[in-house]
């Protein structure tokens, strides 16, 4: 059990937290809400250890390992990602080699009576009942299986971490977490660079095999299926439900319905009471009743309403020009990279106004499939891009991109040509960029902001060809849902890649699987193709048996 006791943080002079008081049990698992800068993260870096309150502190027991799994990791090392991964029992095999050391000592000394010796006793004696308390471990198999869950080739095993992108390198990361066997996991954005097979992965090791588990994201489906309850970070203070994200969304409304109309009964009793004073402050008779009120008045304690974030994206596609029957026709694609065929032989037909998902496993040709659609890279085969297409696209690493040392206003207005440039202030305030953000140098800017920032060049020039490769990554809940709206309401053709399996809910009706070099069309939306997809993976393992 971990304790948070009267924890306050402050940042100059602003105070972030102010005395709040949580406990974390052993089973717990908890989903940590809040807008954007309420200090999710900054609460996970103070559980973790690698921030100091300003007050209070945090309690746990001396025995129990905290592993946390930042937002934003960046390793550089020169181990291969089997070793890499291994380093999870660095400590454990630490202890076998000095125990071995000792038990050598044992053997070949002779002054066995000498304080030396019965020291070193002590100390194998130590160091066996740690060892005794891990159990015995396979670690090579330990390893292993967590590395293919995760998404891993074991071809992959020997290379070299630095040949990996970030996401593949926070992979690791989040293995050496899993492989430690934590008490408290804390996950900030785990889901961001996993495809959706390692995303359910990851939700069943963390409901069969974790202990107690806090995690930021803004995948809800990710968050409904692994998390028993709910810590919102509201205006300095806390709100704890025992709930699923879902049903707390359903309190979280009641809470501040009834917190309003406390608040509006307590606001009409006070210009009732006011109203009195000011009528009777002069009347002898009534001196009496206007001092009482007053004093009442004085030490009343006003009620407060939960602050809700009422900035919010302002996203709405223009209409469409448009286009030929058949935007994209591909006959025969594919692409190697080094001889090594990443995908062969694909071909299909996307129709004019359809929607649909890229999916599959990392690696296996999605983001490739895009880049040949942009001409960004040589294939094999034949791509058609239908008369009069205009494509809008979202690159994975768009927001990355950025030139950070411009600003927000330089960044759209570098780009913006024609009549749309009196227009800049306009798109930035729809996209929640006020006029104090005008001026801040991208590289102020959250995740979330530079997503956006990126986002608003899909509204410079008309489009009827929208492709987008992981749009949602770093964006929360509210801005996700609106952005799948806008999407529903786009008329356009709509290619869509992402792991985030509530966005491509009821806004895809065409799957596109990638694996095993090839691509393969379902005429089902997500939920339809998941839910068959489980049940092969069941048939398959029978197979195997």
């Amino acid at each position: 059990m971990i304790s948070v006791d009267g924890l306050t943080v402050k940042f100059g002079g602003t105070t972030l937290f102010k005395d709040i008081s949580f406990v974390i049990n052993d089973t717990d698992r908890i989903a940590l809400m809040g807008k954007n800068g309420a200090g999710k993260s900054t609460l996970l870096k103070l559980i973790a250890g690698d921030k100091t309150a300003t007050k209070g502190r945090i309690s746990a027991p001396k025995e129990a390992v905290i592993a946390y799994l930042p937002q934003h990791l960046i390793t550089e090392n020169h181990r291969s990602v089997f070793e890499e991964a291994s380093q999870a029992f660095a400590q454990t095999l630490a202890m076998q080699t000095q125990m071995d050391e000792l038990n050598h000592q044992l053997t070949v000394r002779t002054d066995y009576e000498s304080p030396e010796y019965y020291e070193i006793i002590e100390q194998v004696t130590s160091l066996s009942e740690k060892l005794y308390s891990h159990g015995e471990i396979n670690f090579d198999a330990e390893v292993e299986k967590i590395l293919l869950g995760l998404g891993f080739e074991r071809s992959d095993f020997k290379r070299s971490t630095s040949e990996f992108s970030g996401g593949w390198r926070m992979r690791i990361e989040l293995a050496k977490i899993l492989l430690q066997n934590p008490d408290l996991i804390l996950l900030d954005e785990p889901t961001n660079h996993l495809d959706i097979e390692s995303v359910q992965w990851l939700e069943q090791f963390l409901i069969n095999s974790a202990k107690a588990v806090m995690v930021i994201s803004h995948d809800r489906s990710f968050v409904d299926n692994i998390t028993n309850r709910t810590i919102e970070v509201t205006m300095g203070r806390i709100y704890d439900y025992k709930v699923n994200y879902s049903r707390y969304l359903e309190l979280r409304k009641e809470r501040r319905e009834q917190q309003q109309k406390a608040f509006d009964e307590q606001q009409k009793m006070i210009a009732e009471n006011q109203e009195f004073i000011e009528r009777f402050k002069g009347t002898y008779s009534k001196t009496l009743q206007v001092q009482s009120r007053v004093k009442m008045l004085e030490k009343l304690e006003i009620l407060e309403v939960d602050e809700i974030d009422t900035s919010h994206l302002r996203l709405r596609f223009p209409p469409s020009p448009r286009s030929g029957n058949y935007p994209v026709i591909a006959e025969g694609v594919g692409k190697s990279y080094d001889n090594k065929p990443v995908f062969a032989h694909a071909s299909f037909t996307i129709e004019r106004g359809e929607k649909v998902a890229f999916v599959g496993r990392n690696g296996e040709g999605k983001s490739t499939l895009v880049k040949a659609l942009m001409g960004e890279i040589d294939y094999e085969g034949k791509l058609t891009l239908g008369h009069n297409t205009l494509i809008g696209y979202f690159a994975q690493n768009e927001a990355s991109l950025l030139d950070e040392n411009l600003t927000v206003f330089q960044t759209i207005d570098d780009i913006a040509k024609g009549e749309v440039r009196t227009k800049i202030k306009d798109f930035l305030g729809a996209f929640m960029f006020g006029g104090d953000d005008w001026d801040k140098k991208v590289k102020l800017l959250s995740g979330g902001e530079r997503t956006r920032l990126a986002m608003i060049k899909l509204l410079l020039e008309p489009i009827n060809l929208l492709i987008l490769d992981e749009p949602t990554n770093h964006l929360d809940m509210r801005t996700k849902d609106i952005l799948k709206q806008a999407l529903m309401d786009f008329d356009g053709t709509l290619i869509l890649v992402s792991h985030d399996r509530d966005f491509l809910d009821g806004l895809v009706s065409k799957v596109y699987e990638f694996g095993n070099q090839k691509v393969k069309e379902h005429l089902e939306g997500i939920r339809e193709f998941l839910e068959r997809k489980k049940m092969e993976h069941l048939k398959e393992l029978e197979v195997k048996k």
